[in-house]
């Protein structure tokens, strides 16, 4: 019996002027920060083609034919859900669905975040139930486990400062084991690209 393969999940959005990095566009302009969104793809991009995994990829609104992430193994699928909690519930079960274990998501706006720690992420998540990387801003850059708990995804508003504390919190209350990564910074602000 072949053994669950591990997957990572990668929400990104499709690069499109006005509709990524809106708050930083507003103190750098809508050309600017489309292009620092792009540097963020990017990155992302080359941190995760050699991982041993498998790798889904989820835009935001459309399926992009020829961009950076037809080169490596990445399958290509769209967001679905009413809100962000929806859409990452949503990619979990499909992923667990579909036979993989463990499972991680990233978004794409951590230049800090690097292969190491993605791969070991992954290697926690053979002794942890769950494995978090805090982002400074109180959300997170990173969500792993080894079985579904959409209860996480439910009733949340992201982009606030308690984000990552209730996930915490959430996965004490279950009783279950939980690693935290290193804390690192989105970018989100100016501050954040010059801190």
């Amino acid at each position: 019996m072949d053994l669950p393969q591990p997957l990572l999940i990668i929400f990104i959005k499709n690069p499109e002027k006005g509709k990524v990095k809106t708050r930083l566009a507003r103190e750098v302009g809508d050309e600017r920060a489309l292009e620092i969104y792009k540097q963020l793809l990017d990155h992302t991009h080359s941190i995760t083609t050699d991982l041993k995994v498998e790798k889904v990829l989820y835009y935001s609104t459309k399926i992009d034919i020829g961009d950076q992430w037809e080169l490596g193994d990445y399958k290509k699928r769209i967001q679905e859900g009413n809100d962000l909690g929806d859409k990452m519930s949503n990619a979990f079960q499909a992923g667990f669905d579909n036979g993989n274990q463990p499972i991680c998501i990233i978004g794409s706006d951590c230049f800090e975040i690097n292969e190491p720690i993605l791969a070991e992420a992954f290697e926690k998540l053979k002794e942890y139930d769950f494995v978090i990387g805090p982002a400074k801003d109180g959300g997170y850059y990173l969500l792993g486990m080894r079985e579904p708990a959409p209860q996480l995804f439910a009733n949340k508003t992201y982009s606030t400062p308690k984000v990552c504390a209730e996930a915490i919190h959430e996965i004490q209350q279950m009783s279950k084991t939980c690693f935290l990564l290193p804390t690192l910074s989105d970018i989100d602000t100016l501050k954040d690209l010059n801190p």
